[in-house]
């Protein structure tokens, strides 16, 4: 069984720093991508930032500048380093992996982890 285990969220500042980790686990043969989303209150799931095998890179467009996403392939961990937050920022954050092939599934499948909550908030 494939899981995903979220860590690094909390209470951080206006203008503070946090960095997000999603680590997968479970007799995986390979990812296609991993990437976060965060849901606020009251509104839609939205993407954060995804990265491939490949290393390409897509940003949701409020956090261009700000967010750098990095991946280790070998250890299937995705990374989210937030800066400059805003309030705005404030949701939770879930870590996604797409097309995750693993012993027990050989056909692709996508996870999600249950969710980091970031606060920013002074």
């Amino acid at each position: 069984q494939v899981q995903l285990v979220e860590s690094g969220g909390g209470l951080v500042q206006p203008g503070g720093s946090l960095r997000l980790s999603c680590a997968a686990s479970g007799s995986i043969r390979s990812i296609d991508a991993m990437g976060w989303y965060r849901q606020a209150p009251g509104k839609q799931r939205e993407l954060v930032a995804a990265i491939t095998s490949g290393g390409r890179i897509n940003y949701g467009d409020s956090v261009k500048g700000r967010f750098t996403i990095s991946r280790e392939n070998a250890k299937n961990t995705v990374y989210l380093q937030m800066a400059s937050l805003k309030p705005e920022d404030t949701a939770v954050y879930y870590c996604k992996a797409v097309g995750v092939r693993s012993r027990s599934r050989l056909a692709p499948y996508d996870y999600w982890g249950q969710g980091t909550q970031v606060t920013v908030s002074s």
